[in-house]
């Protein structure tokens, strides 16, 4: 169906609209660059990447990868799918009290975490095992990302997201903790080339700034919303006394998730109004920096004991193995086939290595399927040990 033209141009000019009050360092939606060029329709650019992402198949499966804890049997507990839209949500609160762009920051708030595999961080770590040895490159989610939007999703197509928000997807490292952030400018050739060498080069993709606000806000935005969550999360289960947290930290920034955000929230606009940077409080900072410590020690470090981190390593390495067998064979009855390859384009299959084919297939995977599929296929030959 198509829109007759004065209704067309009208609409279009709504969504812009908005765009008159933004602040000077906010970025436009003419400043919006795609790698492949292509014709817009009424929605404004990166409000079109927020509904690309959500209609991706690897949205939905957000709704069943690890945050923190896995296969714990507690409806409250956080999924990946929880910890996007806490982010997109805690972002767009601060950039529309900056005067940001809250349509980009929508898009790199729900498409930050798509490279994640299963199992969160453990099963990132295992996997990147895998890469270094068997492809010499490093495999790390924020990375896995933006090849799942360029190369991999829509069945080889890819989305044609805009470059600020891949950019934002690549530069949003929640692990990284600093006390200011400032964007950097970048082209595309720059922005293609700090993406083929976080392969290579594992710390330097860790210090890569975005190229925008908006992307900054999101980097720490990511903290914001995972640092209390978790705390919750490790309450509930057990894991953790709220008594626990330090009271120098319990001073600034209080010991639940409602007090944590809000007294961070509140701390960066008050840093960061008109500033062409996002900034916290020397003092905010430092209770942030010693949380995120706090939680290594006592949440991230017990989330899985060394019996199951084993059994899973092990499982998803003979899993590997196995569908590189299948590909190697040309075992088109492998779930590898069926459930990925078959649906993937020629440019796919004929320009990436089986080797990387594994890996994206294992990447993509939700905690049940990657557990079903060590169940099934690897059995008493994955030991725990």
């Amino acid at each position: 169906m198509k829109l007759d033209k004065k209704i067309e141009t009208k609409a279009r000019n709504n969504f812009l609209d908005k765009e008159q009050y933004l602040s000077p360092y906010a970025t436009k939606s003419s400043d919006a660059i795609r790698l492949n060029e292509q014709q817009e329709d009424i929605r404004t650019p990166f409000f079109r990447d927020s509904d690309r992402i959500l209609h991706s198949l690897s949205y939905s499966r957000y709704a069943n990868k690890t945050q923190v804890f896995s296969f714990k049997e507690n409806d409250h507990i956080s999924m990946r799918m929880t910890h996007v839209q806490l982010v997109s949500k805690i972002a767009r609160t601060i950039g529309r009290a900056l005067r940001l762009n809250e349509d980009l920051i929508e898009a790199i708030g729900l498409g930050h975490d798509i490279g994640h595999t299963p199992l969160g961080h453990a099963g990132e770590a295992m996997l990147n095992e895998i890469s270094r040895k068997e492809l010499g490159e490093y495999f790390a989610h924020n990375i896995q990302g933006v090849r799942q939007f360029m190369n991999v999703d829509n069945d080889g197509e890819g989305h044609n997201l805009t470059m600020q928000v891949l950019d934002g997807i690549m530069c949003h490292n929640g692990e990284i903790l600093d006390p200011i952030y400032k964007p950097m400018e970048k082209d595309k050739e720059e922005f293609l080339r700090e993406y083929i060498e976080s392969y290579i080069h594992l710390e330097k993709n860790k210090k890569y700034a975005p190229m925008t606000l908006e992307g900054c806000v999101v980097r720490i935005s990511d903290v914001i919303a995972y640092i209390g969550r978790d705390i919750e999360d490790a309450i509930n289960l057990g894991y953790l006394k709220r008594s626990k947290v330090p009271k120098n930290i319990r001073k600034v920034l209080g010991d639940n998730n409602k007090d944590i955000v809000n007294n961070i929230v509140l701390d960066i606009i008050n840093e960061s109004m008109d500033k062409p940077y996002i900034k916290m409080s020397d003092d905010v900072f430092k209770a942030l920096f010693d949380l995120k410590k706090f939680n290594y020690e006592n949440i991230y470090s017990k989330s899985m004991d060394s019996e199951e981190y084993n059994y899973y390593k092990d499982g998803m390495r003979k899993l590997y193995d196995m569908y590189l067998h299948d590909i190697e064979t040309k075992n088109t009855d492998s779930v590898i086939y069926k459930v990925f390859l078959n649906s993937q384009n020629d440019y796919y299959l004929d320009n990436t290595d089986p080797k990387r084919q594994v890996i994206d297939f294992i990447a993509g995977m939700t905690d049940e399927f990657f557990l079903n599929q060590v169940r099934n296929y690897c059995k008493e030959d994955c030991k725990i040990s």
